[in-house]
């Protein structure tokens, strides 16, 4: 009877203390309502997607952020954007549902996957679907977001947390991630069929001195890759029209603002253009399939990756 009252005597104790440093006014159901949220980007598209009610959510959400005084959305008419806290806070609650899914995922001893949601970002449409098909051919229950943008912010949305895996070709040495090499590409110059280059075909990087470039922005690999080429030979173009896009650099291209650079398997068949190859440089640049070390055994990163292995042997 004593032992009980000692234990009884101390769990009150411990109640207390963890009172007195907040820690019970975060509950796992309230991160999961603000996860929920910031993964849908309104507290209407989150109750729909998760079949609870908007106010269970709305309410859940409020409750964290008065019990820690922070505001963790800015609310904007019926969609909401993650403040800085809030989007910190993001990352840390997809690592630990994450974390749960994986260990669901063991518990069952998973073999087929049917269903879920998988965030992707790319710095090409081109290389990504075709192991989107796959994965849609092996679980016609999964959905897909893809964002495309260079590779910079790419592999920036992988490390915040903001994509489950990225397609990007960037050379990687990140002890954080996890890299399967899909293919070798190289790039080209292309420009309008009367450009006289494009009458020519083929050139050495040099007759680029003096020409009007039409490039991406920085942080673009096809960029990155030329400019670094042409610094070590020192050649100097007259000028560079930066585009952020790639569409916008054909249109641009097309227009007669100079010469542009795209990788050769992204160039395709236009009949406005001309492509260019560099003869005296290899310029070759590998894609890759990119993870989290940490989240390499979440199905459905795990799936991704192996399709992309599959594709690439």
């Amino acid at each position: 009877m004593g032992r009980m009252i000692v234990w009884s005597f101390l769990s009150v104790q411990y109640i207390f203390h963890m009172l007195t440093i907040g820690l019970l006014y975060m509950t796992p159901t309230q991160l999961r309502a603000f996860h929920l949220v910031a993964e849908a980007g309104s507290f209407s598209a989150a109750a729909r997607a998760s079949g609870l009610s908007q106010p269970n959510l709305s309410g859940q959400v409020t409750a964290l952020e008065k019990a820690y005084g922070v505001h963790l959305f800015d609310r904007r008419g019926r969609t909401v954007t993650p403040t800085e806290t809030g989007r910190q806070l993001h990352g840390v609650t997809t690592r630990l549902f994450a974390l749960q899914d994986e260990a669901q995922a063991l518990l069952l001893g998973e073999q087929a996957l049917t269903r879920g949601h998988l965030r992707i970002a790319a710095d090409s449409a081109h290389h990504v679907v075709p192991i989107m098909a796959a994965l849609r051919k092996r679980a016609g229950g999964l959905t897909f977001a893809l964002s495309i943008d260079n590779s910079a912010v790419v592999l920036e949305r992988l490390l915040r947390h903001e994509a489950d895996v990225a397609v990007m070709a960037k050379s990687l040495s990140d002890p954080r991630l996890h890299a399967v090499r899909l293919r070798t590409d190289r790039l080209v110059l292309f420009a309008p069929a009367g450009h006289a280059l494009a009458r020519r075909g083929r050139t050495p990087l040099s007759a680029l001195g003096g020409q009007e470039l039409v490039l991406r922005e920085r942080g673009s690999i096809t960029r990155e890759v030329l400019e670094q080429a042409m610094a070590a030979a020192d050649i100097r173009p007259a000028s560079i029209v930066e585009v952020q896009t790639r569409e916008g650099v054909r249109e641009a291209v097309a227009a007669g603002f100079g010469i542009g650079a795209v990788f050769a398997s992204e160039l395709g068949e236009d009949r406005r253009f001309r492509r260019i190859t560099i003869t005296d440089q290899d310029l070759a640049v590998a894609e890759y399939a990119v993870c989290l070390q940490e989240r390499r055994r979440v199905a459905l990163v795990r799936a991704f990756m192996d399709e992309a292995t599959r594709l690439a042997s």
